[in-house]
């Protein structure tokens, strides 16, 4: 996989995910493979301002590479001068025009651009001018059903030097409900020249299988599929090898969730991880006897040795009830 002047060691990207991709979540699923990862997105105005919560998103290690760093904004010169403060943080910048949350939209900024195709250009000019790494776009379908204009987007991001394209077939007004509309990721492959990266409801290996196959995209990027899923890509890179899939038992479970609690602790502090591991606690007990109680539980936790204790007493308890 190319995207402008950076070689991927695959074709699986993995979604800047807000309150989620921070560096423990990236270098965890970094271990099992995927090919880039983005930052969460970062305010362009915060960068400038020199906003103590955007900078502190850029916080990376030389093991988080390669890096795609995604920022927002509605402002086309603020957009390139944040591009240069961030042109060194990571490989290449992403543009997000595609973001359906309510306090970004009405900033003018995400998906509310998709309403404003000259504006886009503007952005797009401005920030290719500013920064010579790879500079990629995040869109999606439209701003509603009767406002569906990614095609338009799409040329124009490849007509002002955008090296890649992600789409994210669903329009602001879906959010993330309904199902993701493949046919536009194949529309838009077939109009545009630049690589073309598919996005939106890959769950499964064969969700992946059949997306490259039905859309002919150049990658996918995967979001909400990888919550605690980090297995989702190493089943993804299996198949494409013809190797089978497999589905980690509880003590397989254990052992990932101990990795990304030490990486947390490490980088963050114990304080920082009993408040923010919890969600992907959740997600990795998904499935598991016990599971609900578990949510419950964690979350009534007041210490961080608390959450430990409850998490490896559950995750160990259900591998003893798979063993009867």
């Amino acid at each position: 996989m190319q995207i402008g002047s950076l070689s991927l060691s695959n074709h699986l990207l993995l979604a800047p995910l807000a309150g989620v991709s921070d560096l423990p979540y990236r270098l965890i699923m970094r271990r099992y493979g995927v090919g880039l990862a983005f930052t969460e997105m970062i305010s362009a105005n915060g960068l400038i301002r020199a906003g103590r919560n955007s900078e502190a998103l850029l916080y990376s290690t030389a093991a988080d590479r390669p890096l795609g760093v995604q920022i927002f904004g509605e402002d086309p010169q603020v957009l390139a001068k944040a591009a240069t403060l961030v042109d060194d943080c990571g490989d290449l910048i992403d543009l997000n025009l595609g973001c359906p949350v309510k306090k970004v939209v009405r900033s003018g900024a995400g998906s509310a651009l998709m309403r404003d195709p000259l504006r886009v250009a503007r952005i797009l000019a401005a920030v290719r001018r500013a920064v010579r790494c790879p500079v990629t776009v995040k869109i999606r379908s439209g701003w509603d059903a009767d406002s569906v204009n990614y095609l338009e987007i799409g040329r124009i991001v490849e007509t002002e030097g955008a090296d890649a394209v992600t789409l994210h077939p669903r329009t602001r007004s879906q959010a993330f409900t309904g199902k993701a509309d493949w046919s536009q990721i194949h529309k838009l492959k077939q109009t545009l020249r630049i690589p073309v990266i598919g996005s939106g409801d890959i769950n499964s290996p064969e969700d992946a299988r059949r997306m490259l196959q039905e859309t002919g995209c150049d990658a996918i990027m995967l979001g909400r599929g990888c919550y605690g899923n980090p297995w989702l890509i190493e089943n993804i890179l299996a198949g494409a090898e013809s190797l089978p899939s497999w589905q980690p038992g509880p003590v397989e479970r254990l052992d990932a969730v101990r990795a990304h609690v030490d990486l947390f602790v490490t980088h963050f502090g114990r304080e920082r991880a009993h408040r923010e591991m919890r969600k992907h606690l959740c997600w990795y007990s998904r499935g598991l006897s016990g599971a609900a109680a578990f949510r419950t539980r964690i979350n009534q936790t007041l210490s961080f040795a608390d959450l430990w204790q409850v998490t490896e007493s559950f995750f160990l308890k259900a591998a003893k009830v798979l063993e009867r």
